[in-house]
């Protein structure tokens, strides 16, 4: 890709040198032949007695192979040789001028020594040897011409010795110059492909960085000694720790101690096997638990030499919460289809039972201990009969009636009903933030403020000492609500938090268990989410998120069990109708 985009600036930039070669030559030469027309006129005041005939033949000439080299720039991408053929086109121009201006003695012999230098900025150093080379050859096959009388010189006739000594302090000074010049073409090479080198380094460095940015997993290289040096925005955007923080810092901060997991790791690839995945939980700056899944993998320098570690990684939290959300659901199926039976079959004979209780109690005086009896087994009655109410919403839910309902109300009308609450005393703070315009959701109104309220008691139950509960409600986007309950309680410690939703689980409050079940069934038939944060010692947090539009989810009515109230009345109604059918007992 940079290749392509390399060869077009490079042949632009070539292309551009050679038309500044072509106009620089025809200024210098307009330049020296005012200088030449000044310097012969010996004044300022210029006549046409005076004008460089020859400088201005060379400048004609020059005209026309500027016309002639756009021509041919026009015609022919290949630019090597039509630099070459310049400059040789230059070096026979300036031997015509120095043989039409004095041979030997010409003034204008010093425009070899400025040709040899201006082709090593075009040339390579081979090349400008070769064009100090020519010169030479030039220049010398004119003075052994003009010497020798084989051509009219246009100098002072000079002594052999002189002529020599001229000649070879020419060659000279042009062979020096080349050398010098090749050496200068040589460094400027070596300077452009180092320059392109780094052009390309630097353009390989921001692709390499934004291959890494756009990777959707995390990625951490290290190395030998678990020293972070790159964390990219997917590892930043999965744990939570910005770059700045992580770079430098040891591994083991984020992953603990992996060095069993580098060494299977290291092993595997040796023996050219799969690499092994790992499973960790990492705790967020804010304190949350994320679950990933990571491998590792050798980093390896051009010599094949191990220079540290890549991990990549994974968010897993979702995909296990999405399993463990299946695997409550199984779990709940189960419980639904056995519980629902033996509902209906416990419900029948305390039916009858109580039914029996109530018959007695009527004959039995109020004050004797079988009355207080009796009045226990009618309590213990009642309270078996809602946990068994309560398993079946738990087990079989009502489908929703959905409507628009205001959140931030029935958050006031919670609170205001768990001020009056007996387990709400004077060291107790209810706080409620809300937005001051009104939030309205698509919803079913009475099972919101069940979630509300089993939550919000919750909380105060585990303030014993007393304590600040506060709900906040937030929005998120225009498709989205959050409500925040956040307690300075007694908080919880991982493996509660796992299992808080789940049925029958261990209570703080003494009840069934089956309050939070039923707040997490709650939330999932309106399409949300609830997340729980809690900290020994220092208090629970838990996060419930709602969609602002809502439709009810199907529920499958079991005709296993309506009410379980029938069978137990009907025979409470036939041992009424044996015993006295005239007596009216409510029950």
């Amino acid at each position: 890709m940079f290749s392509l985009n390399e060869k077009y600036r490079a042949a632009n930039l070539r292309q551009m040198s050679v038309q500044t070669l072509v106009l620089g030559r025809l200024v210098v030469i307009f330049l020296l032949l005012v200088v030449a027309w000044i310097w012969v006129s010996g004044r300022l005041t210029l006549s046409l007695e005076t004008f460089p005939q020859s400088i201005f033949i060379a400048f004609i000439v020059s005209v026309g192979l500027t016309i002639v080299y756009f021509f041919l720039l026009r015609l022919s991408s290949g630019l090597g040789w039509q630099v070459r053929l310049q400059f040789s086109l230059d070096a026979l121009l300036i031997t015509w001028l120095v043989w039409r201006t004095g041979d030997l003695s010409s003034p204008f012999i010093v425009l070899y020594l400025i040709l040899i230098s201006v082709s090593s900025l075009f040339l390579r150093s081979f090349g400008t040897v070769v064009m100090a080379f020519i010169c030479i050859i030039l220049f010398s096959t004119l003075s052994v011409l003009t010497g020798t009388g084989m051509i009219e010189s246009k100098g002072p006739e000079l002594s052999l010795a002189r002529m020599i000594q001229g000649i070879s302090f020419h060659v000279v000074a042009f062979l020096v110059v080349g050398l010098l010049a090749a050496r200068l073409a040589e460094r400027s090479k070596s300077s452009e492909t180092l320059e392109e080198t780094t052009r390309k380094l630097a353009d390989l460095q921001v692709l390499h960085e934004r291959i890494i940015e756009s990777i959707r997993s995390g990625l951490i290289t290290t190395d030998l000694e678990g020293k972070i040096y790159t964390f990219n925005s997917a590892a930043t955007e999965i744990t939570g720790y910005r770059i700045e923080d992580m770079v430098g810092r040891s591994i083991s901060r984020l992953f603990g101690d992996i060095s069993q997991e580098i060494e299977q790791s290291i092993v595997a690839a040796a023996q050219g096997e799969q690499l092994p995945r790992f499973e960790a939980t990492l705790s967020s700056p804010e304190g949350f638990a994320v679950r990933i899944g990571y491998g590792i993998s050798q980093l390896l320098s051009e010599t094949n030499e191990q220079t540290g570690y890549i991990i990549t990684f994974q968010d897993l939290t979702e995909i296990r919460s999405m399993e463990e959300s299946v695997r409550r659901k199984d779990r709940l199926a189960a419980v639904g289809r056995v519980g629902a039976g033996l509902a209906h079959e416990i419900r029948n004979p305390l039916g009858a039972m109580r039914g029996a209780i109530q018959v007695l109690e009527a004959n039995t005086p109020a004050e004797s201990l079988q009355a207080d009896l009796m009045g226990i087994i009618l309590r213990e009655s009642d309270r078996l009969n809602s946990i068994i109410t309560n398993f079946l919403s738990y087990a079989r839910p009502k489908v929703g009636n959905f409507t628009e309902i205001d959140i931030g109300e029935a958050i006031r009308e919670t609170l205001t009903l768990l001020r009056h609450s007996p387990d709400v005393s004077a060291d107790h703070t209810l706080e409620e933030v809300l937005p001051p315009q009104p939030v309205f959701i698509s919803a079913d109104s009475t099972q919101v403020k069940q979630i509300f309220w089993n939550l919000a008691r919750n909380s105060i139950q585990a303030m014993k000492n007393g304590g600040r509960l506060t709900i906040r409600l937030e929005t998120i986007g225009r498709s989205r609500i959050r409500i925040i309950f956040e307690d300075t309680g007694d908080g919880m410690p991982p493996e509660r938090v796992e299992q808080l939703f789940e049925p029958f689980a261990k209570s703080t409050s003494g009840g069934t268990g089956l309050g939070l079940s039923i707040v997490y069934q709650i939330i999932r038939d309106h399409n949300g989410s609830i997340n729980v944060r809690s900290i020994e010692g220092e208090g629970t947090t838990i996060t419930v998120e709602l969609p602002a539009e809502n439709r009810p989810r199907e529920v499958i009515d079991d005709e296993t069990d309506r009410d379980g109230s029938d069978d137990g009345q009907n025979k409470l109604q036939e041992l009424l109708n044996v015993r006295d059918p005239a007596e009216k007992i409510s029950t």
